[in-house]
């Protein structure tokens, strides 16, 4: 096989330098206008979609001035346990930052402390258990549920996990141990709301949709899934894909230093907080994952790769949504002194 330095290739890019297994062999690529009649391209339906700024743009909802925090929703995080309350600290902070006006993170006894701590804007809400989540009780009606990180696979908490998923009315973000759990319980999905999204890594995804031969069977076998069960699928890794039924979305943004403790309950927290705010499902899947890699991004040019810890994306969010109409990094630390006063 051939590892070209740089590739030129037709027109479009080609779906096979996304993926793992034979992007490798494509670090950089070079796509070269042929001619191509331009109707064509804008109306013809794509293999995937590309998502890079000019899109990502479109889907950024505007605030206006009369609004409040109950405008923009009041996201539920479920999960932690003894151990690894870090992750609800995680997807409650991105929540937060991703513009939710209200966090609510429902954790074992044991992390109360820790998250009242290290996120005074976030409220809480404690399991009658110390160590792990044995029986979900909401107070209230969330406008999003993120649902997973740091959970664990207790007895107590797979039953109350699997009870809670019929009561909710909402599509939710299923990350973490709350796939790993219903990998366990297939049955269980058809209590799951429709448009729900899963955020699966590699290992998680081939629980959930069994394993796969090469990258091409690994998104069919994503895709049937999808469209058995009407959610979101978000592949999490390099150029992150995220699937609906026959469509996919290949992400623009991200780098290796993403590839880190908590990257995922930042993305969880991200995309509840963005659901929340009422973006549909899709929109808030695709856009999310943009903006988290949009952070990594950002966050790199400061760190580097090897020195990137997930609490450095959530440091970069706002500067993500910054970006998104900023060219220069300048223009960036002007408009944040000017927010700050």
């Amino acid at each position: 096989m051939i590892q070209a330095n740089h590739t030129l290739t037709f027109q479009t890019p080609k779906l096979s330098f996304f993926l793992p297994e034979t992007g490798i062999f494509v670090p950089y690529f070079e796509a070269l206008d042929i001619g191509l009649d331009p109707e064509y391209l804008i109306t013809a339906k794509p293999l995937a979609q590309l998502i890079m700024k000019p899109l990502a743009q479109t889907f950024y909802k505007q605030r206006k001035k009369y609004s409040y925090k109950g405008t923009f929703g009041h996201s539920l995080l479920v999960g932690g346990s003894i151990g690894k309350i870090g992750a609800m600290v995680l997807a409650s902070r991105a929540a937060l930052s991703a513009g939710s006006g209200l966090a609510t993170a429902f954790i074992p006894e044991c992390g109360n402390t820790i998250l009242q701590t290290a996120i005074p804007e976030a409220m809480a809400l404690t399991d009658v258990n110390d160590d792990f989540i044995s029986e979900i009780a909401i107070n209230f009606e969330p406008s999003a549920i993120g649902i997973g990180p740091g959970m664990g696979q207790e007895k107590q908490t797979v039953k109350t996990f699997l009870e809670f998923l019929s009561q909710s009315k909402r599509p939710m973000v299923i990350d973490a141990d709350a796939i790993n759990i219903i990998a366990a319980n297939p049955s269980a999905v058809k209590d799951i709301p429709k448009r729900s999204v899963f955020t699966p890594h590699p290992v998680e995804l081939g629980r959930l949709v069994g394993e796969w031969k090469n990258d091409y069977e690994k998104l069919k076998k994503a895709k049937a899934f999808s469209k058995d069960n009407e959610m979101i699928i978000v592949i999490k890794g390099a150029n992150t894909i995220t699937i609906f039924q026959d469509e996919m979305y290949i992400n623009s943004t991200g780098n290796p230093g993403m590839a880190t403790a908590g990257s995922g309950d930042v993305l969880t927290g991200i995309i509840t907080g963005l659901l929340s705010q009422g973006y549909e499902p899709l929109i808030a899947a695709t856009f999310g994952v943009y903006l988290h890699g949009s952070a990594g991004n950002i966050a790199s040019q400061v760190k580097g790769f090897e020195a990137l810890i997930a609490n450095d994306l959530i440091e970069n969010l706002g500067k993500a949504y910054l970006e998104l109409f900023i060219q220069d990094e300048s223009q960036i630390q002007d408009e944040e002194e000017k927010n700050n006063g």
